[in-house]
């Protein structure tokens, strides 16, 4: 019989690796692609003071980058240590690596980018009379013609490492990196110029100017039409910047920026925060579109986490996490109908109630603040028709019922849901408003309005628990063990029910009573994963909503039920008085203006 060999083949030395060896794998880290190279490179532009930052590529960055800034410059005794790997001007004690100000400070940047590709720094600083331009691989310095700043140039990326040159895309894919990553930079400097040149043609260009014009010059005039300002500051933070409305989500994540005292970032927490303002309000899979600034104290914050610098680490995370939420949540919570005219409502909960609320044991206005119309309210017959309809029921009164008294005495146009036209196809509510015409999805908008009522009103009750006859065993990791153990009262509230039988066993002995059928293994799995992640207030919290929605859809009118105007109008109106009422609790949109342009342009009418 043959031996078998080890797969690592004979014992080799444990030995010190050369320096350039070193240097390439370190390079690995920190330069992936042409993008990561600009991104380097602006900040340390951003970090000298530049006012004007002006970004040249060459076959999408893999044959040339050229950065040029009007920053402070460097003197020319200190360009050779600018090349050396750990050499900074930015940080010299561990208090100010706790404290981090600036874009870059970990001084491999430019090491690494010259072990892969062919390097030159030119360099002004202000007290000198010319520049000197030093090149990385001979280590020549030289005088120079330009004014103060710097220009550092980088050649034939992946140079020397044609293994790692095989893994680029398209020159067009990494043409589109770099361009995205100085629109990352102009995005958090407006008070910086910046300017994309490719193959010697202007690409991209954003005039230093103030956020909101920045914003729109970078991001398109779509998102700023399609958005809506955040503005929050709870203790020790602040949160501002711009979050997508849902109707505008997008199929992709691809416009999703968070600045952490503007540096981009990618954390998860962050994510999962803004990913669960929009749990109830986003269509399926689709992505929303976002543009948030954190403000926090450097200390409170490990920007050292990363050789990219693209991920971040919280002292405490979860503050940040539930701060970032609750901003999103108010800034999406007021209806996109009150927009375009003056503040009608404090911000609380619909005064309107609904027999599924009764069913659930709540009483009208349970925990409940009224909110106080700037207009005429509907008539109390009007609000009764609304607070007596059945949805399960076979008939409703009369559809040939006349309008609320107030209608006649009011002009509907000011309402910004308008007044009730007509039913269409026993589904859409037609109305009139000042604008022109709202069509609105009467069991979507009706359903929303239910869900609402059901999260005020029941806000910290327990989930009734449905015992089961046989319990379900199954298979379970030791994280999922120590959650169960851990959690017994949080998961109990719940509705579940679960027993540790061994190190590697958990049985589900009760499950929501409201979910009866389906996976329950499957979804007491995702409450532990919830639970181990995030804290178990917010677990509850999404358990109840996910209850909820499932009773208001069940409990909102249905299609093809006839409604009389009055119904319809006390609908429009509850709407206008119900936080998120543009999407129904599944994402759906539960209204649509057209407008009587809109309307002239289908006829040819002033054609």
């Amino acid at each position: 019989m043959n031996a078998v060999m080890s797969p690592a083949g004979p014992r080799r030395q444990i030995r010190e690796l050369p320096d350039e060896l070193v240097s390439q794998i370190a390079a690995g880290e920190v330069v992936e692609r042409p993008a990561s190279v600009v991104r380097e490179l602006v900040d340390n532009a951003l970090d000298a003071g530049a006012r004007e930052i002006v970004v040249r590529l060459m076959a999408g960055g893999v044959r040339s980058i050229l950065v040029e800034d009007d920053g402070a410059g460097i003197p020319a005794n200190e360009l050779p240590l600018a090349l050396k790997r750990h050499a900074t001007s930015k940080i010299a004690s561990l208090d100010e690596l706790e404290n981090v100000s600036t874009m870059g400070f970990r001084g491999e940047a430019l090491a690494a980018i010259a072990a892969v590709s062919e390097l030159s720094i030119a360099s002004r600083h202000a007290d000198a009379p010319h520049a000197q331009r030093l090149d990385a691989r001979s280590g020549e310095l030289v005088p120079a013609a330009r004014g103060v700043g710097t220009s550092v140039e980088v050649r034939e990326l992946f140079f020397s490492t044609p293994a790692r040159r095989k893994f680029l895309k398209t020159d067009a894919t990494e043409l589109a990196h770099c361009l995205e990553a100085v629109r990352r930079h102009a995005l958090a400097r407006p008070d910086v110029g910046f300017a994309v040149w490719h193959e010697g043609k202007l690409l991209a260009q954003w005039r230093r100017a103030p956020l909101e014009q920045r914003i729109h010059d970078a991001l398109g005039e779509d998102f700023v039409a399609h958005s809506r300002e955040v503005t929050a500051q709870p203790t020790g933070l602040r949160i501002s910047g711009r979050i997508g409305l849902p109707d505008a989500a997008r199929a992709r994540a691809d416009e999703q920026y968070v600045y952490v005292n503007g540096r981009h970032v990618r954390d998860r927490l962050i994510s999962h925060g803004l990913r669960t303002a929009y749990a109830d309000v986003l269509h399926g899979g689709r992505q929303p579109s976002y543009l948030l600034f954190i403000e926090i104290a450097p200390s409170r914050v490990d920007v050292n986490v990363h050789p990219t610098k693209i991920e971040v680490r919280f002292r405490d995370g979860r503050e940040v996490h539930q701060a970032v939420r609750h901003a999103a949540e108010d800034a999406l919570a007021l209806p996109r109908a009150d927009e375009t005219r003056p503040a009608l409502f404090e911000p609380t909960r619909p005064a309107v109630w609904s027999p599924l609320a009764e069913q659930a044991g709540l009483g009208l206005g349970a925990g409940i603040s009224e909110r106080r119309p700037a207009w005429p309210a509907p008539s109390s017959d009007a609000v009764d028709v609304l607070l007596h309809l059945e949805p399960e029921s076979g008939r409703g009164p009369s559809s040939s019922a006349s309008l609320p008294s107030t209608s006649a005495a009011h002009d509907g146009d000011d309402w910004p849901l308008g007044r009730a036209l007509a039913q269409l196809g026993g589904v859409y509510i037609l109305a009139e408003n000042r604008d022109g015409l709202v069509i609105v999805d009467m069991h979507a908008a009706h359903e929303r309005v239910v869900y609402e009522r059901l999260k005020a009103g029941l806000a910290g009750a327990h989930i009734d628990a449905q015992p089961l006859l046989i319990p379900a065993i199954f298979p379970a990791t030791a994280a999922e063990v120590a959650t169960a153990e851990a959690q017994v009262e949080t998961l109990a509230r719940l509705g579940l029910d679960l027993t540790v039988l061994s190190p590697s066993v958990l049985a589900l002995r009760s499950h929501p009573a409201a979910l009866a059928g389906g996976d329950m293994v499957a979804l007491a799995r995702s409450v532990l994963a919830e639970l181990a992640r995030y804290d178990a207030s917010h677990a509850i919290e999404r358990a109840q909503h996910e209850l909820l929605s499932s009773m208001a859809c069940h409990g909102a009118v249905r299609a093809n039920r006839r409604l009389s105007v009055e119904e319809m109008n006390a609908l429009l109106r509850d709407m206008e008085r119900t936080e998120r009422a543009d999407q129904c609790n599944h994402g759906r949109p539960t209204w649509r203006q057209l407008t009587l342009k809109e309307l002239d342009q289908r006829f040819l009418r002033g054609r």
